[in-house]
């Protein structure tokens, strides 16, 4: 399909979004904060005042993924009320003050707090950004736009990686909060989405809107069918009846697959990647690199980098049950050679240097993956698809957190190969899971989607 239009442009839907998506580059700022800081903040010159330990260090990463839970029905809230525009903002303006909270303050309960304040704006990005990018979108560049969300996340972390091992601690701060600032500002400019217009009334702003994205006129026959459209989905919205987690869990197909997502992203959630991405550094010094581990942990967020553009590519091409159960496979291969290695090491066996870094490369290349967010917005209804998947999103980042909570105490008791043997079973379950159970949804209709759940027996 062609990406240009036979009338107008896109060349503002594409500015709208990347706009849009530098909340996820914010994101992906604070989500690799940790790594190139556990040096600094472990030092006798720590900005804390005191050396942090690996239980504090586990605490602060984690704190981020506990307080995003809090975020993902307050911002549904905001966005729903208020508009995207005002959401976007509000997201953006909780990222700068969580970068204000480091920069003025240096505690330990100052870092917990900074963390907090990020982590809440965390829990709408994955949520909120989606929605208004699709409702920005005209339908033949809607799915490439739709990428920028894992590309511009990555960025994000490669950035912080890079900045964190070459910067000073206050520097990288300076640096990092002028982003969300800017964001604020130009959201200012920004046009509000047409679908929510539309919801309020404000048709003739809507038109408008529409006109200036697409570079029609108002009166053009397209601006005029789009927002017709959007009044008879809104009106079908309207007269459909409210349905209950109790109505779903009657429904077999809608029981399955919810319990199903609940599965599949407790495990994608626990699989370790988050955790070797947050402590990439410490992990990297645990086997014995003493070559600048944080520069070589580059390497780690270039190739989520690349391999997330990897997937996008042939999720279409190969189906997603089969490219999410080769992750976990690959995940879990990974996690295995990660403990061996270490086994073998406190044997006295020396590893080669490239070894660990390689692994853990790999791990993280097919461990995150957007895969299980595509399965979960094409397995339901749009009736209960936002309630569903609001859901699993914040029982998902609890399990981050447990994932990161638990990382050091776990290392510490049974030592970091037990934790890798550990992760790498619970990849081996994904896999298991993806391949038995797991219904292919590329190229599927959301009926044939339906009758395959209806006919599993896996949850009666």
């Amino acid at each position: 399909m062609s990406l240009k239009p036979e009338r107008g442009h896109t060349y503002v839907q594409w500015m709208v979004a990347l706009l849009a998506n530098t909340t996820l580059l914010t994101y992906g700022l604070q989500a690799g904060w940790i790594s190139p800081m556990t040096k600094t903040l472990q030092s006798e010159s720590s900005p804390t005042g005191a050396a942090l330990s690996d239980n504090d260090i586990s605490l602060v990463a984690s704190m981020l993924c506990l307080s995003a839970m809090l975020g993902v029905a307050m911002f549904a809230y905001i966005a729903d009320t208020y508009g995207r525009r005002v959401c976007i903002m509000t997201i953006a303006a909780l990222q700068a003050l969580s970068w204000l909270v480091k920069l003025c303050t240096s505690s330990f309960s100052g870092l917990l707090i900074a963390r907090v304040l990020c982590g809440i704006p965390s829990g709408g990005c994955f949520n909120i950004i989606p929605v208004y990018v699709k409702e920005i979108s005209q339908d033949n560049i809607r799915g490439v736009l739709g990428t920028l969300l894992i590309l511009m996340q990555n960025v994000g972390i490669l950035s912080m990686f890079a900045l964190g091992s070459r910067l000073e601690y206050h520097t990288v701060l300076w640096i990092a909060i002028t982003v969300p600032i800017a964001t604020v500002l130009l959201m200012l400019k920004a046009p509000e989405s047409p679908a929510f217009l539309v919801k309020k009334g404000n048709i003739a702003k809507a038109e408008a809107t529409v006109a200036l994205l697409r570079g029609l006129e108002v009166t053009d026959k397209i601006v005029m069918s789009e927002i017709e459209t959007m009044q008879n989905e809104y009106s079908q919205f309207k007269s459909l009846p409210n349905i209950s987690f109790v109505s779903i869990f009657k429904q077999k197909s809608w029981r399955n697959g919810f319990l199903l997502s609940l599965t599949i992203m407790s495990i994608f959630s626990c699989n370790g990647s988050y955790a070797i991405m947050t402590f990439a550094s410490a992990i990297l010094s645990s086997f014995g690199v003493t070559v600048s581990p944080e520069l070589q942990a580059l390497s780690f967020p270039a190739v989520m980098l690349l391999a997330s553009l990897l997937s996008l590519f042939y999720v279409e091409r190969l189906g997603r049950k089969k490219i999410l159960s080769a992750a976990f496979l690959v995940t879990a291969g990974s996690l295995v050679c990660l403990a061996t290695t270490l086994l073998a090491q406190q044997h006295g066996w020396a590893a080669p240097a490239w070894l660990p870094a390689a692994a853990m490369v790999l791990s993280l290349a097919s461990g995150v993956s957007p895969v299980p967010y595509i399965i979960m917005s094409e397995m339901f209804h749009f009736q209960i698809r936002a309630k569903v998947l609001a859901c699993v999103v914040t029982h998902a980042w609890f399990m981050s957190f447990t994932q990161l909570a638990a990382f050091g105490p776990l290392s510490a008791a049974l030592g970091l190969h037990s934790t890798f043997f550990a992760f790498a079973a619970v990849n081996l379950c994904g896999a298991l899971v993806s391949l038995t159970l797991l219904p292919e949804t590329k190229g599927k209709t959301l009926e044939q989607i339906e009758i395959s759940l209806r006919g599993k027996h896996f949850f009666r």
